[in-house]
């Protein structure tokens, strides 16, 4: 029974799906085009056929009367007095064409007939004869359609009269054999047409499951992505609209994937960071005489520095999640000069170095002040904590104007960072073997993320006990700016 079940499930699925939907209405349209051309072509060419057969037998008709009015009878040579002479005589001159049939009829009943013309089921037809026979009684000629025992009939009657004698000379047209070729032509293309739907159902099954592939590689790619594995991609070829779906695709699940690694390094962090402060407080709290007043204002000093580390972590860490945030920057015109004259100020005041600027270029940019600020203090934070009261510690700024470029650099003469140390200290909780202790290890990953946020990038030139040189890159118009850097001031 569970095998019935899932069958029939996979069934209705297989019914439901895209492709099954898809091909089903390509057939029905094309299958709709071709009922359509297929009942107007038969339309149309049934009303030429009525059309050719009306004019055919009107001529037939007419060309009685020329002959009835000119002509005269071979026996007497003198135009014909007898009703009966003048009617046999015409039929016996002229030969139906194929389908039709010429009737002399004369006082209600059909007394000659051309050859070929077989009239034994019209001269008892009681329709016929009443049509004729209406037309007689008139006395003009004209044009009937009649449905008769031997099919329906095409009619075109001209009344005739001589001496007391009444007939007609009757042209007959069978037009249901005349459209029973043309059915025969419908009935070919009828099969013609069937064969042509199996042949699209065949090539569009085969077409919509290759345009389709994309939406499967997608359903695919969703099921096998989970919160732990978010790698996966769709294999995309092509510049189609399902090829950009695969494209926009790919492109959000790198943005998801972006943000639960950000998410997870947040929570990472935290729970690191925050772990050896919180242990450390609650073990002097633990231990702690309250009966001490010596020891009470130890401990009191020891947490108010553990819960100042711990505010600066936090700090730290919000702005490393914020870094991924589209307002994590505010964007406006900065004076590179007077960027460095702030900066050059703040960081004095961080320790007793010989502080100098290296140079002072005077350019703009479009980035955010504060940030950039805030990045050049930590280097420099970090710069006092590696260097002693004699060593140099240089703040500065150049343009390459090659590049388009803004480069800000602090430079100290510490003892500089070891090599296999230069790629690992940039990220979070990494220090290098010469990293001050005390610090929430966060300092130069905010570095980082505030330049490339900048659409820049950071760069180290040390080697050991020679100093070191941080550098940021800054483009001087970021990505949201046009291409000319505007030179007004920013609104506050």
């Amino acid at each position: 029974m569970k095998t019935t079940e899932r069958n029939r499930v996979r069934a209705l699925a297989a019914v439901r799906s895209v492709r099954v939907r898809v091909l089903a209405s390509i057939l029905l349209l094309t299958a709709l085009g071709m009922t359509l051309a297929g009942v107007a072509v038969y339309l149309v060419q049934k009303s030429r056929i009525d059309h050719r057969v009306r004019l055919h037998v009107d001529r037939e008709a007419a060309e009685f009367e020329k002959f009835s009015a000119l002509a005269v009878d071979p026996r007497t040579g003198k135009p014909f007095t007898s009703l009966d002479r003048l009617l046999s005589t015409a039929t016996q001159r002229n030969v139906p064409d194929e389908h039709e049939a010429l009737l002399a009829v004369i006082d209600g009943a059909v007394r000659y007939s051309s050859p070929g013309s077989r009239p034994e089921r019209l001269s008892t037809d009681e329709a016929f004869l009443r049509a004729v026979q209406a037309v007689i009684d008139s006395g003009e000629p004209a044009l009937a359609a009649v449905g008769t025992a031997a099919g329906r009939v095409q009619l075109a009657v001209r009344p005739v009269a001589r001496r007391g004698h009444s007939g007609a000379w009757v042209v007959v047209h069978w037009t249901e054999r005349e459209e029973a070729e043309f059915t025969d032509v419908m009935r070919t293309y009828v099969l013609t047409a069937l064969g042509v739907l199996l042949l699209v159902a065949i090539a569009g099954w085969f077409v919509t499951g290759r345009l389709l592939a994309p939406i499967r590689l997608l359903r695919r790619t969703a099921l096998r992505i989970t919160d732990t594995d978010l790698t996966q991609r769709i294999s995309v070829s092509g510049h189609d609209d399902l090829a950009e779906l695969g494209r926009t695709f790919n492109v959000m699940l790198g943005r998801l994937e972006h943000a639960f690694t950000g998410q997870r390094e947040f929570l990472d962090d935290v729970g690191h960071e925050l772990r050896t402060p919180i242990t450390v407080v609650r073990g002097h709290l633990e231990l702690l005489d309250s009966c001490d007043p010596a020891e009470v204002e130890e401990v009191r000093a020891l947490v108010i520095d553990e819960l100042n580390r711990m505010a600066r972590m936090v700090d730290d860490l919000l702005v490393l999640a914020r870094a991924e945030r589209p307002d994590f920057l505010r964007l406006a015109a900065v004076d590179v000069g007077s960027l460095i004259d702030e900066v050059f100020e703040k960081a004095r005041a961080l320790g007793d170095r010989r502080w100098r600027v290296d140079a002072r270029a005077e350019a703009e940019l479009y980035g955010d002040s504060q940030r950039l600020t805030q990045a050049l203090l930590e280097l420099a934070h970090n710069a006092v904590a590696l260097t002693g009261e004699n060593d140099t510690v240089a703040l500065g700024s150049a343009v390459d104007e090659e590049g388009g470029t803004v480069r800000l650099w602090v430079r100290d003469t510490g003892p500089g960072v070891a090599p296999d140390d230069a790629d690992r200290i940039f990220d979070r909780r990494r220090r290098g073997a010469s990293g001050r202790r005390g610090g929430s290890g966060l300092g130069l990953a905010i570095v980082r993320a505030i330049t490339e946020a900048h659409g820049g990038r950071v760069l180290l030139d040390s080697r050991p006990w020679h100093g070191a040189t941080f550098t940021l890159v800054i483009p001087r118009v970021h990505a949201d700016r046009p291409a000319r850097v505007p030179s007004w001031e920013p609104t506050r």
